[in-house]
């Protein structure tokens, strides 16, 4: 009888063979459905196809034997009270021992009998001057004839404790006899077709039960068992793309507001700009003014290095939406990101007399009268945290939202910014949206976190944007790095020193920034002064300290890595960052992008100590070699992985169950090209048949739900 291809998501129990206990084995693994069943590939194969003789086994493969049993025992350990049990086995060439420590019990004892012909496949060890197979492979033969039938590639799972290799070999058998049928790929077939894939039943069936040349082949690419894998990776980025693709198709669906650029404020900002917009800044403008120009919400990311200028593009955007009479949210992960956003943009307002505000947390009766502003629409650009999605910020004519560093942010503050818009405006149009970043993302993570959004790259910077020449050394060298900072502050510069932890740990043998503040102000730099920075301080006095520190009242700020983002201090010129190993690449390019502001030639001085690793080298290694922040990202992905780099939780990073996006990049790139193609061709039907599989199989992804 032919099944429905919905069948695929049949609970793992009603599976034949499956019973609770088994069920709850399963379920520890990942394996819930049919569907996730056929997703839990082999780790490896082993080829039962040459049987050796006991005298040809090596130590450390794996290989198959056929001998018979001479003698077997039960064991016991009296020290660990464990039961064990040992068989010895011969085939006239040699005898070779086999144990079992698991799964002890009668029916090994009927296997094991004297005499029996059993057939054996498993890694070869030793113990003693002794070869050993533990736990191995065993089925009783026969006859010699019987050996031939059994001569197969086997495949190898994953360990799942309390279930035997054989268990889960029969498990997948059944589910292809019974569900196999259901076996159906979003890839409709005249796309299949035409680039050549291999149907994605025949790419399961033959990962799952290769066959001799699968694994002969497999080493040639796109052939064997890597083509099938290439196969199902590409059937994952496939969906994914696909539904991100028709995420972004349905937003232009929405109405959205048809800005007029080019109004009196644009303009006057533009001829009095103090300096010239460098080729890509004008390029990102342009895309920015279209997209605004359209019927539809613009959906935009705007990517730039530290100091290319991305905030130039986000006061033009506000000020389009400003002369068409309408409201800008700025919102910001930290107060002091955002304070920076807001005193960089209110010193450009103020001479328009444009009204902004900066909304945070705390702010006593100047809320009341700000709230109040933002209400009656007399108040146009607001900036501030996650404070102005909290409910009593109320809008009257928002248009614009502006979200800066938006990993940082989670999903359910950016959707809660978007519902609070429609429910309060008093226009049905959905707002634009510019989330920008400055953290340089890789082509291929940008393809994932933000598939449904058009990109813009500011991939130039500013000409007067000096260089910073970096040095990774040791702390041996320190007595020099403190000269060079000297030499520095008697020219009445500033600098930055960063230290990983707050306070001393009794667990963790790292530098603390309470510690070093003191140690520098009365030991290094009794002539100067020194700040002290860090996440725990309140707001005020987080203000407090960079105002100071700013209107140069401090000559070395030693903080923590509260100063990542949104620190802008022309006058600072160096900066050391302590630990430096104990850092990712991405984040100690954001700490040195601190200096370098002004018209100073500036310096970064990454210390790390003597026991740094092998990869702590090579990451600092690359930040002597290179100041691109795109390519210092490309290298983070492969050193960490795209999870640590950006932190999976905030990043809605998806969990894919093959592909690794790092190794995958090019398989990415044409499951992304061939999603575009096949959109085309697809029903209204098809499309929402991808869509829900897509939300099912990645609940809570951010980039897959209605929150961009």
């Amino acid at each position: 009888m032919e099944k429905k291809k919905d069948q695929l998501s049949t609970p793992i129990i009603h599976l034949k063979g499956v019973g609770p206990k088994t069920a709850v084995l399963l379920e520890g693994k990942g394996i819930k459905t049919i569907e996730d069943l056929f997703w839990f590939l082999p780790v490896r194969y082993m080829d039962r196809s040459v049987i050796k003789t006991i005298g040809e086994l090596t130590e450390g493969e794996r290989a198959s034997i056929v001998a018979r049993v001479v003698a077997s025992r039960s064991l016991y350990f009296r020290h660990s009270r464990k039961k064990a049990y040992e068989a010895v086995v011969d085939d006239e060439t040699d005898s070779i021992s086999i144990k079992w420590f698991q799964w002890v019990g009668e029916y090994l004892k009927q296997i094991c009998k004297k005499g029996n012909l059993l057939m054996l496949s498993g890694e070869i060890t030793k113990f003693g001057d002794r070869f050993q197979m533990v736990h191995p492979e065993i089925h009783i033969l026969g006859d010699e004839n019987e050996a031939e039938d059994r001569k197969t590639i086997a495949p190898i799972y994953s360990e799942i404790d309390g279930l035997k290799q054989g268990t889960l070999r029969t498990l997948m058998k059944r589910a292809f006899e019974d569900y196999g049928i259901c076996i159906e790929s979003v890839v409709p077939e005249s796309i299949e077709e035409h680039h050549k894939l291999v149907p994605l039943y025949e790419a399961f069936m033959k990962i799952h039960f290769p066959d001799k040349d699968d694994l002969k082949y497999a080493d040639i690419e796109g052939s064997g068992i890597q083509g099938y894998l290439h196969r199902l990776i590409f059937e994952e980025y496939f969906l994914f793309q696909l539904a991100l693709l028709i995420k972004k198709e349905e937003v232009k669906k929405d109405r959205g507001i048809r800005f007029k650029p080019a109004g009196a404020c644009y303009r006057k900002f533009k001829a009095n700009l103090p300096f010239k917009l460098t080729y890509a800044q004008e390029r990102v403008i342009k895309e920015i003014e279209n997209d605004m120009g359209q019927g539809v919400p613009m959906n935009r990311l705007l990517q730039g290095d530290v100091g290319s200028g991305k905030t130039v593009c986000a006061v033009i955007a506000s000020l389009i939406a400003v002369d068409n009479n309408y409201q800008v949210a700025l919102m910001a992960p930290t107060e002091i990101l955002a304070e920076q956003h807001y005193l960089t943009m209110h010193k450009y307002f103020d001479e328009m007399g444009i009204s902004l505000a900066f909304l945070r947390g705390n702010m006593g009766s100047d809320r009341k009268r700000i709230l109040e502003g933002i209400k009656n629409g007399k108040t146009r650009v607001v900036i501030g945290t996650h404070a102005i999605i909290q409910e009593d910020v109320v809008f009257k004519r928002l248009g614009l939202i502006i979200i800066d560093e938006q990993h940082r942010f989670g999903v359910i503050q950016r959707k809660r910014l978007k519902e609070k818009i429609s429910v309060e405006c008093e226009t049905d149009s959905t707002p634009d949206a510019l989330v920008m970043t400055a953290t340089p993302i890789p082509r291929t993570l940008s393809m994932v976190i933000y598939g449904d959004l058009d990109v813009s790259i500011i991939d130039e910077m500013p000409k007067d944007r000096q260089k910073i020449r970096t040095k990774a050394l040791q702390d041996k060298d320190k007595a020099a790095v403190y000269k060079m900072v000297e030499d520095e502050l008697k020219k009445g510069r500033q600098a930055y020193v960063v230290c990983p932890l707050i306070e001393e740990s009794d667990k963790i043998d790292l530098l603390n920034a309470k510690e070093m503040a003191a140690y520098l102000q009365t030991s290094v730099f009794p002539s100067y002064r020194v700040g002290l920075l860090h996440g725990r301080m309140k707001p005020e006095e987080k203000e407090g300290i960079m105002a100071r520190f700013k209107g140069r009242e401090v000559d070395v700020l030693v903080c923590t890595t509260v100063i990542e983002v949104g620190i802008d201090v022309p006058n600072a010129t160096v900066i050391i960052i302590e630990n430096a190993e104990r850092f990712g690449l991405s984040q100690l390019h954001q700490l040195r992008g601190r200096v370098g502001r002004g018209q100073y030639p500036s310096k970064c001085v990454l210390i790390s100590s003597a026991k740094r690793t092998a990869p702590a080298v090579k990451r600092l290694r690359a930040m002597e070699e290179t100041t691109d922040g795109f390519i210092i990202a490309e290298e983070d992905m492969k050193l960490r992985g795209p999870g640590d780099m950006l932190g999976v939780r905030q990043a809605g990073l998806p969990d894919f169950r093959v592909g690794d996006i790092v190794r995958d990049v090019n398989i990415m790139i044409q499951a992304r090209k061939i999603a575009g193609e096949t959109m085309l061709e697809m029903t209204d039907d098809d499309l929402d048949r991808v869509q829900e599989k897509a939300k099912e199989r990645w609940k809570g992804i951010s980039c897959l739900s209605d929150v961009a």
